[in-house]
C-alpha cells in the first residue's frame, strides 16, 4: 500500500504550485474560516477524532492557510503612498503646537492606513493561529503513529492462537464464493449480467489482447524503431520493455472491469478484486528492474557483477515481487477488516521470514559489486576504486543484509508493524535505487542516440547533473516510502512558499525567482553591450587599447552593479532592511576583508587613472614583464622567462612602478666601451659616432651622444648613448652595435683592454735564504742508499 500511496503524492504534489495559485486569487471567508478553526481547537483539545477526520481537518487548514499567505503578499498599493504621504508631513511636535490643518490631514492618513492595514493584520493574525492547529493536528497524528509501532500483537509464540488464524484466513474467499452463487442465484442480477454482456466480451477481449498479444507488437515496433535509428544505444529496448509493463497490466485491469460490471462478485468481491492489477503490476514492474538491473548484458546492466551472480539476484527479486503482491493483498484484507489481527500477525510472519533470507541473500550478492576485471585502478592502499553506483550498491547491500536478521526476529515476538515499517519499505528503496540507475543509463543512452557519439563519463558533467537531479526528485518518493505522510510533505512545500522574514520584509521563492530572472536578463543585456563595445564601437575610436579595456570593464562592473539593484527591487526587497546587514559586514571588511577591499579598489583606480595598460613594459617589485590582464583584484603579468606573476593591485598604486612603454617604445640604450691606454681617443670617438648613427633603430633627434667618462684603473672608458625606436628591441640592438664596435676596433687596431696585476716583492733575498734551508733539511732527514 506504500506503492500507492506514493503514486497518489506524486500526483498531488505535482498539482500544488496550481493550487497555490488558485488559493491566492479566491476570495477569503473569514466567518467560515472562524468555524474551521474553532471545530480544529476542539478536536485538538477532545483527542477523540479519528485519524482520517483529523487528516481531512488538516487539509482543510492548510488550505484557508494558502488563502491567507496570499492575502498578506498582496498589499494595498495605496498603503505605501498613504505612508510616503505621512513621511512628508514628519514627526508631531511635542508641545502640541502642529496647525490645525496639518493635524486633521495627519489623522486622516493615520485612519486611512489603519483600515488598509486592517485585513493584512487580520489575515497575518489567521494564519499564526492556522500554523498553529497544522503543528497540532501533526503532533497527534504522529504520537498514533509512533503507538500503533510499538502496538505488540500475538505471535507465533502463542499455539493457541494458529488454529483461529488458519481458519480466519480462509474466510475472506468464501465470503466472496458466497456473494458470487447468491448473486448467481438472484434472476434479477443474471438479466444485468445478459444485458451487460456484450460490453462484458469485449472487454475481456481487448484485456486477452493486451495481455497476450500486445507484447510481441511491441517488439515489431522495437525492430522497426532500431532499423530507423542509430544502433547501440540501447534506448528503445529499455523504453519498449517499459511498455510491455503496462500494457498486460492495462489488460488485467479491462478485465476485473469486466467482471465487476458483471455484477456477480457482489461488493466485498468488487472491492477485493481491483487489488489484482496493483498486483500484476508490482510484479511485472520488478520483473522489469531486475531484468534491466542485473542484465546479463554487460552494456545494458547497471550494476557490476559476475553473470552467475546476475542471474541468482534476477531470481531472489522476482521472489521478493511475488512476496510484495501478495503483502498487499493481504494488508488491504486487513484493512477492510476482513482478518483477525491473530491471522495478520502469522501471515506477516511468514512472509517477513520469506522477505528476511531473500533480503539477506540478495544483500550478500549486493556487496559483491564491483570491477569484475584485475586490471581495474587502485588506490595508494592497494584497494580497488569503485565507482558511486557500485558503492551504493555495496551500502544497500549491507542494509539490506540488517534488515533481514533485525525483521522476521521482531515479527516473531509480536511487533509485526515494526517489521512492516523496516522489511518493505528496504524492498521498495531497493527498487527505487534500481530505477535511478536505470533512469540514469537512459539518459547516457538518449545521449548517445541524438549525438551519435557515446557519453563518455569520466570526462562529461552530464552523468553528475543527471544523478543530482534524478536524486533531488527522488527525494519525496524515498521519504514517502518510509513512513512521511503526503501531509508532511505538503508542510515542507507551504514553508517553502511560505518564504521567511527579513526585517518588515517577507522573502518568497517567487521572490527569489524572480530576483534570478531579473539579474539574468540584466547580466546577459550587459555582456551583450559589452561584447558590441568591443568588437564594433571602440575600434572605430582613437582610444587606445589599455582605455579601451577600461572601458569595457568598468561597463560589465557597473551592469552587473545596476542588475543587482533592480532585481533586489523587482523581488520586493526593502533596501532599507540591508542597511543592518550592510553595517554587520562592514565590521567584517575592516577585520577580515580589508586587503581584499584594497586590492579591489586599487583595481578600480588602475581603470580609471590607467597608469598601466595590457601590452605594457613594467617592473615593479623587481619583477620586469609585460603586462597581460588587468582584473579587479590583481594584475597578470608575464615576465620575459615566460612565467606568470600575480601582482595584487593594491603593489600597483601604492608602490614605485616603472612603466617602459607608457605613451610610446622609445627607450635610451647606454653601452659601455673601454679602450688600452695610449689609445687615441678621437679616433675611437669618430668610430662609436659612425656605428651609433649608422644603426636604423637609433634615433637622429635627439642625436646619440659618445661620452668620455674619464679614465679608469685598467682602460679609458666611454659610453655610448642613444634613443632607440622601439625599446622593446634593446638587447638585439646592444648586441648588434657591440658586434660593430668589437669589429671596427680589430680594424683599426684597438685595443680592447682587460684587468692585469703585477707583483713586486719587498725582500726577495729572505725568500730565496728559506727556501735553500729547507731543501737541505729535505736532504737531511732523506738519505739516499748506496748503489751496489
Amino acid at each position: 500500500m506504500r506503492l500507492l500511496a506514493a503514486l497518489r503524492a506524486a500526483t498531488l504534489l505535482a498539482l500544488l504550485a496550481a493550487s497555490s495559485l488558485w488559493a491566492q486569487t479566491e476570495q477569503m471567508d473569514f466567518s467560515a474560516w472562524e468555524q474551521l478553526a474553532s471545530r480544529a481547537e476542539t478536536a485538538v483539545e477532545t483527542r477523540d477524532v479519528s485519524t482520517d477526520a483529523l487528516e481531512d481537518l488538516r487539509a482543510d487548514l492548510s488550505d484557508y492557510r494558502e488563502r491567507l499567505l496570499g492575502v498578506e503578499s498582496e498589499r494595498d498599493p495605496r498603503l505605501a503612498t498613504l505612508q510616503a504621504q505621512l513621511e512628508a508631513l514628519g514627526a508631531a511636535p511635542e508641545d502640541g503646537s502642529e496647525p490645525e490643518e496639518i493635524a486633521q490631514r495627519r489623522q486622516e492618513l493615520q485612519r486611512q492606513i489603519s483600515q488598509l492595514q486592517a485585513p493584512l493584520l487580520r489575515a497575518e493574525e489567521a494564519y499564526s493561529r492556522a500554523d498553529g492547529l497544522i503543528a497540532a493536528i501533526d503532533e497527534i497524528i504522529r504520537s498514533r503513529e509512533t503507538e500503533r509501532l510499538l502496538q505488540r500483537n500475538p505471535g507465533l509464540l502463542d499455539p493457541r492462537l494458529w488454529a483461529p488464524a488458519i481458519s480466519s484466513f480462509f474466510e475472506p474467499f468464501q465470503r466472496v464464493a458466497s456473494e458470487i452463487r447468491a448473486n448467481w442465484s438472484n434472476e434479477v442480477r443474471r438479466q444485468t449480467l445478459l444485458d451487460q454482456l456484450p460490453v462484458i466480451l469485449l472487454l475481456i477481449v481487448l484485456a486477452g489482447l493486451l495481455v497476450f498479444r500486445a507484447p510481441k507488437l511491441v517488439d515489431r515496433l522495437g525492430v522497426w524503431l532500431r532499423s530507423k535509428t542509430r544502433r547501440g544505444t540501447g534506448f528503445w529496448s529499455s523504453l519498449l520493455s517499459l511498455l510491455r509493463l503496462t500494457l498486460p497490466t492495462g489488460g488485467l485491469l479491462l478485465f476485473v472491469l469486466a467482471l465487476s460490471m458483471s455484477g456477480l462478485l457482489g461488493s466485498r468481491g468488487s472491492t477485493i478484486v481491483f487489488v489484482l492489477p496493483v498486483m500484476l503490476f508490482v510484479v511485472l514492474l520488478a520483473r522489469w528492474l531486475a531484468a534491466e538491473t542485473f542484465s546479463s548484458d554487460d552494456e545494458i546492466s547497471t550494476i557490476s557483477l559476475t553473470q552467475e551472480r546476475r542471474t541468482e539476484a534476477r531470481y531472489y527479486v522476482n521472489s521478493l515481487s511475488w512476496l510484495l503482491a501478495f503483502n498487499t493483498l493481504f494488508a488491504y484484507l486487513s484493512e477492510i477488516g476482513e482478518w483477525a489481527i491473530e491471522t495478520r500477525a502469522i501471515l506477516g510472519f511468514v512472509i517477513h521470514l520469506l522477505c528476511g533470507l531473500i533480503l539477506f541473500r540478495l544483500g550478500q550478492i549486493l556487496r559483491q559489486a564491483g570491477p569484475l576485471t584485475d586490471d581495474a585502478e587502485h588506490d595508494e592502499d592497494g584497494a580497488q576504486l569503485l565507482s558511486f553506483p557500485s558503492r551504493l550498491a555495496r551500502m544497500a547491500g549491507q542494509a539490506a543484509m540488517l534488515v533481514g536478521l533485525v525483521g522476521p526476529i521482531l515479527s516473531l515476538v509480536g511487533y509485526v508493524n515494526i517489521a512492516d515499517a523496516l522489511i518493505f519499505p528496504t524492498i521498495l528503496t531497493l527498487g527505487l535505487f534500481a530505477g535511478l540507475l536505470l533512469l540514469q543509463r537512459l539518459t547516457r543512452d538518449l545521449y548517445h542516440l541524438v549525438t551519435g557519439a557515446p557519453l563518455d563519463e569520466a570526462r562529461s558533467l552530464l552523468p553528475v547533473l543527471s544523478g543530482s537531479i534524478l536524486m533531488l526528485i527522488s527525494l519525496p518518493v524515498l521519504a514517502l516510502i518510509w513512513g512521511a505522510r503526503v501531509a508532511d510533505l505538503t508542510e515542507i512545500w507551504a514553508r517553502f512558499q511560505a518564504g521567511f522574514s527579513f526585517g518588515e520584509t517577507r522573502i518568497s521563492p517567487t521572490d527569489f525567482l524572480m530576483f534570478a530572472i531579473v539579474f539574468a536578463i540584466g547580466f546577459v543585456v550587459t555582456r551583450l553591450l559589452q561584447s558590441g563595445l568591443r568588437g564594433s564601437v571602440l575600434p572605430k575610436t582613437r582610444i587606445d587599447k589599455g582605455g579601451q579595456t577600461a572601458i569595457v570593464s568598468g561597463t560589465g562592473y557597473l551592469g552587473i552593479f545596476l542588475s543587482a539593484i533592480v532585481a533586489i527591487t523587482s523581488a520586493g526587497i526593502d533596501l532599507t532592511a540591508l542597511a543592518v546587514v550592510a553595517g554587520a559586514l562592514s565590521v567584517g571588511i575592516g577585520f577580515g576583508l580589508q586587503n581584499i577591499v584594497q586590492n579591489f579598489v586599487s583595481g578600480i583606480i588602475l581603470l580609471i587613472e590607467r597608469p598601466i595598460s595590457e601590452g605594457d613594459w613594467i617592473e615593479v617589485n623587481g619583477q620586469h614583464g609585460t603586462v597581460k590582464d588587468i582584473s579587479v583584484r590583481s594584475t597578470r603579468i608575464e615576465t620575459f622567462d615566460r612565467t606568470e606573476v600575480i601582482v595584487p593591485n593594491a603593489d600597483l598604486v601604492s608602490n614605485s612602478v616603472t612603466n617602459y612603454t607608457r605613451g610610446n617604445v622609445l627607450g635610451r640604450l647606454v653601452v659601455d666601451v673601454g679602450v688600452a691606454y695610449g689609445t687615441d681617443t678621437r679616433k675611437v670617438e669618430d668610430i662609436l659616432y659612425k656605428i651609433a648613427r649608422n644603426h636604423d633603430m637609433v634615433l637622429m633627434n635627439p642625436e646619440p651622444f659618445v661620452h668620455f667618462k674619464g679614465f679608469g684603473a685598467d682602460s679609458l672608458d666611454f659610453d655610448v648613448r642613444v634613443i632607440l625606436r622601439d625599446v622593446t628591441q634593446i638587447l638585439v640592438v646592444r648586441t648588434e652595435i657591440n658586434h660593430q664596435i668589437a669589429e671596427a676596433f680589430k680594424r683599426e687596431g684597438i685595443e680592447i683592454p682587460f684587468a692585469q696585476r703585477d707583483i713586486w716583492l719587498r725582500n726577495p733575498e729572505t725568500l730565496s735564504a728559506g727556501l735553500g734551508n729547507k731543501t737541505d733539511a729535505d736532504q737531511t732527514s732523506d738519505p739516499k742508499e748506496p748503489s751496489s
